[in-house]
């Protein structure tokens, strides 16, 4: 069993998983820091921005961290954990050669496909005067300004994918619910579990008959909308591979969402605007329903509050179907979510983009939700320009995916306040550490990230995993093989050959037979099938070549089993004229030296050896006698 890791970003993992004769694909997270390198891309003309100096790329690139370990096109099927896990999809399966199977449930499934259609429009919807490519040349890419020039593997940067290419990859979706069984070509089974996330997010279990392993990716103890993390199924692996764990281990949701609300407050009250960067899925709902109990305390009745994606209003809509259905087994039992009060009270407005009904619309001081976090694309860009000049604004960071400080660099001088209120609600340090030694894996796999503190913080060793034994860490680019092999394998007997066995009693309760069968293997089942007898030649037809005969099967040698005792057996020997026997006891039984017939025969626990020279008769005679204190299978 291997484990190949093309990810080096712990909360956006891509392992495959070789176990058994499966190739398995574990997430396939998109890390698109490296947006983070180029200007952002205005909805209109920006004059400052285009004056700002430096190399300018409307390439839209992204950085696909994936290296060719394997050939990506044997992967049999991908497991998909939560819906920021799949960004990459269409680059793996449009584009490798891929003709496996995608597992995933139903909310990762829409809300995935929201998000990539949301970074799609981002995109299409900037005119592009120019396309660059040639800075990626490494003569070319050592002469740009930092940090361009020190990136690593700018060639593996690709441009966004199309909505052909995102609909054609999700159409390879298979739809799969929490505990559902699904064989993958009879050699193992996977199942999803609720891990207490995201709408839809799932831990996986991929076991065969003897072994189990567990895929441990992005989860959460906390009571939110999802199901509850699912803890139970992951006991008894014997490899548990953890990854997604928080970003922010050292600050509380909770405390984070307190500080969220108060800056928001204060900003409204001193009469500026709030603008909160965010994807179009996940944490915004957490701040919505945040926002719905602190406005009225807030005296924030009036104050308008605008989220702006080109799919707010799925977004909204497929929130609300999966927290009152039961969709493709995610039973998800909790009260409406109270953001649709803000919605039917008219005090949260939503809109696909600033144009249109929303220009119209429009009033501060009032706080607005939109895209992308990374502010490099998006009609944050456009508020990021209308805001940034005035110090009644402020900016509230709650994605704890992008660097803060690099996302603002471009829009440097800045007089709007930022406040930094990272919300990550996946498992800490902590809580993890609870969870192994409830569960007790035999092993755990994890990023090398979580086995040593953080650089800035090297004297918190409460910032890893200290585990015994000891997590097996991985790296980008590293293959791991895993720390157990198979020892056994589940074999099927026929019914007719099972009704030939002729069992002997070996001891108390347990019996054993010998059998002679075929074994017979298709899509990974072996089945155990009486020998086929030769058809008989007739007399009168020519007998064919010797290679054309089917094979002649001899009859199995009958297995022996039990001890000879030594005293009973002495007596037999006597019995039969042979008296003269010195006994030597040894570390594994008895020597018996015949002196008158100069033989010697060893009695062991797991033989027994005659030495008899030039003596055959009596060696048939002796070897008779052992035989009548032995079982014959």
């Amino acid at each position: 069993m291997k484990l190949y890791c093309l990810s080096g970003h712990p909360t956006l993992p891509c392992n495959v998983l070789k176990f058994k004769s499966t190739t398995i694909m574990l997430d396939c997270g998109l890390d698109t820091t490296s947006v983070l390198n180029f200007l952002p891309l205005p909805l209109v003309h920006s004059p400052r921005l285009s004056k700002l100096p430096g190399w300018v790329s409307k390439d839209g690139t992204i950085n696909l961290e994936k290296r060719e370990l394997l050939d990506l096109s044997n992967i049999d099927v991908i497991l998909i954990s939560n819906y920021h896990c799949m960004m990459a999809l269409p680059y793996i399966t449009e584009h490798t050669g891929f003709t496996g199977t995608v597992y995933a449930t139903e909310p990762t499934l829409q809300i995935g496909r929201l998000l990539m259609e949301e970074v799609v429009n981002f995109m299409e919807r900037v005119p592009k005067a120019q396309s660059a490519t040639c800075w990626k040349n490494k003569e070319i890419q050592r002469m740009l300004p930092g940090p361009l020039k020190d990136a690593v593997d700018v060639w593996t940067w690709k441009r966004c994918y199309s909505m052909q290419e995102v609909n054609s990859a999700l159409s390879k979706v298979q739809l799969v619910g929490y505990s559902q069984k699904v064989e993958l070509f009879g050699a193992v089974q996977i199942s999803p579990l609720s891990s207490g996330y995201s709408l839809g997010s799932s831990n996986w279990i991929i076991q065969s008959h003897h072994e189990k392993v567990s895929y441990v990716s992005g989860s959460s103890l906390l009571t939110t909308h999802p199901q509850p993390m699912d803890q139970s199924s992951l006991k008894n692996s014997d490899v548990l591979i953890l990854t997604g764990l928080t970003q922010m281990p050292t600050a509380n949701p909770d405390g984070m969402l307190g500080e969220f609300c108060s800056n928001l407050a204060m900003t409204i009250r001193a009469g500026g605007n709030v603008l909160v960067p965010c994807y179009s899925s996940g944490v915004i709902y957490d701040l919505l329903e945040c926002l719905y109990q602190f406005i009225e305390s807030a005296n924030l009745g009036t104050t308008p509050f605008y989220f702006i994606s080109p799919v707010a209003n799925s977004s909204l809509e497929f929130s609300q179907i999966f927290n009152n259905k039961c969709n493709a087994g995610c039973c998800l039992i909790v009260p409406v979510l109270l953001m649709f009060q803000l919605i039917q009270t008219n005090k949260l407005k939503h809109y696909p983009s600033i144009h249109g009904d929303f220009s119209s619309e429009f009033r501060q001081p009032c706080v607005v939700f939109t895209g992308h976090p990374s502010l490099r694309f998006g009609d944050v860009v456009h508020f990021m320009e209308l805001w940034g000049k005035s110090g009644l604004n402020t900016i509230i960071f709650t994605e704890p995916d992008f660097s803060y400080l690099d996302a603002l660099a471009p829009y440097q001088p800045l007089a709007m306040k930022c406040v930094y209120c990272p919300i990550d609600t996946r498992l800490n340090f902590h809580q993890v550490s609870k969870l192994l030694k409830e569960v007790q894996p035999l092993h755990v796999v994890c990023p090398e990230q979580y086995t040593q503190p953080p650089l800035t913080q090297s004297h918190r060793s409460d910032l890893m995993l200290e585990l015994q034994p000891p997590p097996m860490p991985y790296r980008r680019c590293s293959v791991l093989n895993l720390p157990f092999r198979r020892r056994y394998e589940r074999v099927y007997i026929m019914p007719e050959l099972a009704n030939s066995l002729v069992p002997s009693e070996i001891k108390p309760g347990i019996s054993v037979a010998t059998v002679s069968a075929v074994v017979h293997s298709k899509d990974n089942k072996h089945t155990l099938q009486s020998v086929p007898k030769p058809p008989p030649v007739a007399p009168s037809k020519k007998r064919k070549r010797v290679m054309d005969e089917p094979p002649v099967v001899l009859a199995p040698k009958p297995l022996l089993s039990g001890a000879v005792p030594l005293e009973a057996f002495l007596a037999t020997l006597q019995k039969h004229g042979i008296t003269e026997v010195k006994v030597e006891e040894t570390a594994d039984g008895h020597i018996l030296h015949l002196q008158a017939e100069d033989t010697l025969i060893q009695l062991e626990e797991d033989g027994t050896h005659i030495v008899c020279d030039n003596n055959e008769p009596l060696r048939t005679t002796l070897r008779d006698l052992v035989l009548r204190f032995l079982q014959k299978l």
